[in-house]
């Protein structure tokens, strides 16, 4: 607007086009690569400095998760481990107490399953 010159205005309508339609296309290519980009990696990649916390962090949880799922063993009632599952605040540990549950009822329906056999046969 500064200018009065039309075909100056023109080359510089042109050249803003130009670089709006550069500005998409990095855009686009920027959205790309993140859309196929393997979320981990990237993620670690970003946050190099938090690696050793992180770390750690997994394998407490692990250690954690290795005890729960020893408890899970002892434990033989549905409803205490219903209980437990309750009162699990993580993703990993409610679904290790889940199994465990899953287990018990199977093993209660195979029991229920081999006592007719055995009554018959005595």
């Amino acid at each position: 607007e500064a200018t009065l010159d039309l075909a100056e205005r023109r080359r510089i309508r042109s050249a803003i086009r130009e670089l709006q339609r550069q500005e998409l296309e990095r855009d686009e290519e920027a959205l790309a690569s993140k859309r196929f980009r393997p979320e981990r990696g990237s993620h670690r990649q970003d946050d190099k400095e938090n690696w050793p916390r992180s770390r750690c962090l997994e394998e407490e949880q692990q250690m954690a998760l290795a005890a729960l799922s020893r408890q899970l063993e002892t434990i033989t009632d549905v409803e205490e481990l219903t209980k437990l599952l309750r009162a699990a605040g993580e993703y990993e540990e409610r679904k290790l107490i889940r199994a465990a549950i899953r287990k018990l009822r199977a093993e209660e329906i195979e029991g229920e399953a081999l006592s007719p056999c055995l009554r018959g046969g005595l």
